[in-house]
């Protein structure tokens, strides 16, 4: 069912590019909001609390990797590639780890940022070898035309998540530039500008996430990393505006990602349990 809802967004979505082609004054703002509701009408559907937990592989190597994959398969909803597993192991590894999990989902998190042509092909390239990942990241500061050239490349089921401002910032880290306006509100605008690009979702932490979810409603997919549990002990934190599972989804989070208070605990798979349960006692 899934694979037919799927394929019918994809044939709607041409079609009905062709017929706004004509009517370019308006063209933008139909197209971003008839992607939003539509995605949002196919894809969305109610999720079991371990499929809002996302964890990052954060292994130098595959190799490292695998028994955290076959261990918590069955407690998490999606695996997170970062920067530093791609570039060691290369395109091959999304299919590996996705073959590794039983078919989980797989979240690219490649930060991408350059000027439009440049994000835009390598979008492209991307999308012709694996074309069927669950999200992929962009830097929302980049602008709309980079967030756009990322979208347009990935058309036809990867949803594209804009990158606000990263977690391990806190007020003193942030630029001149950016002390002018609030985290809130530099967040707030950054995430308008993927809404105007069409990106599905933004990443954002739980500080922001009310206030996100207040603006937006659930026509943009809000994907949360540093969530720490209060039980989670984590040495030399690199995170600075972090909150737990249950804080996080009751101010609006859709996905957490969460790494080390799982992987780094005694006993990972009771640990992924741990999050789940509160995960689900902030959602009734």
């Amino acid at each position: 069912m899934e694979r037919i809802l799927g394929s019918l967004y994809i044939h709607v979505k041409k079609v009905f590019r062709r017929v706004l082609t004509s009517i370019r004054p308006c063209r933008t703002i139909l197209i971003n909001n008839f992607q939003s509701l539509l995605a949002y009408s196919l894809k969305k559907k109610p999720l079991q609390a371990k499929e809002r937990i996302i964890l990052p592989l954060d292994t130098p190597s595959l190799e490292m990797a695998r028994p955290l994959i076959r261990l918590l398969k069955d407690h998490v909803g999606m695996f997170k590639i970062g920067l530093t597993l791609f570039i060691k192991e290369g395109l091959h590894v999304i299919d590996q780890v996705r073959d590794l999990s039983g078919g989980r989902e797989i979240f690219l998190d490649l930060k991408l940022y350059d000027t439009p042509m440049q994000v835009g092909r390598a979008a492209a390239a991307l999308h012709a070898e694996v074309p069927n990942l669950r999200f992929l990241t962009v830097h929302c500061s980049g602008g709309i035309r980079v967030i756009k050239a990322v979208v347009d490349a990935m058309s036809g089921g990867t949803d594209i998540l804009g990158v606000t401002a990263l977690t391990s910032q806190n007020a003193s880290d942030r630029s001149y530039v950016d002390k002018i306006t609030s985290i809130n509100e530099q967040v707030l605008a950054l995430a308008k500008v993927a809404k105007e690009a069409a990106a599905a979702g933004i990443v954002a932490s739980a500080h922001e996430a009310f206030h996100l979810k207040k603006h937006f409603g659930n026509t943009m997919t809000i994907v949360t990393p540093g969530i720490r549990p209060a039980w989670a002990g984590i040495k030399n934190d690199d995170q600075r505006r972090i909150m737990s599972p249950a804080e996080a989804i009751s101010k609006g989070a859709d996905y957490l990602v969460i790494g080390r208070p799982i992987y780094d605990h005694p006993d990972p798979a009771g640990a992924a349990e741990k999050v789940a349960d509160e995960i689900a006692s902030a959602s009734q």
